[in-house]
């Protein structure tokens, strides 16, 4: 005899309900759970990558794209996304600063050389410069 199962419908209302009214439980789990987070995210580098080339060699990456199509992507951005995207940028303004300072007071040091003519080639010369300081400070150089 096959096992009854709960109507599809009915588990996915369930799963909503109940996960949406444990907020306060998510709150509280992360709060103090950071270093072992860390730890164990740290601990997982190299299955990370091996996980990884997996996906990479099974194509996984295009399968999931193709399986979720433009509408999914679409409906989800123009939802979930347009609600989210606000206070995301505000809790990042901090962060952007911090992390963005480097590039900022990597590009206000360079020296450019003299603009020449529209059109001369020596004005190229002063994009590289940017991307020669912006690549260097990326990557420690």
């Amino acid at each position: 005899m096959a096992k009854k199962v709960k109507a599809i419908a009915d588990a996915a209302t369930k799963f909503v309900n109940r996960a949406s009214a444990a907020g306060g439980d998510y709150k509280s789990g992360v709060m103090n759970a950071g270093q072992a987070w860390s730890d164990s995210t740290l601990a997982s580098a190299d299955t990370y990558a091996a996980g990884v080339q997996q996906a990479i060699g099974r194509g996984a990456f295009a399968k999931g794209v193709q399986k979720a199509g433009p509408q999914k992507f679409q409906t989800n951005a123009s939802t979930k996304g347009a609600n989210h995207y606000p206070e995301g940028i505000r809790a990042g303004q901090g962060p952007y600063q911090q992390n963005t300072a480097p590039y900022f007071d990597a590009l206000s040091s360079i020296v450019y050389p003299p603009r020449r003519p529209r059109g001369d080639p020596a004005n190229q010369q002063r994009s590289i410069i940017v991307q020669t300081t912006l690549h260097a400070k990326r990557v420690g150089g």
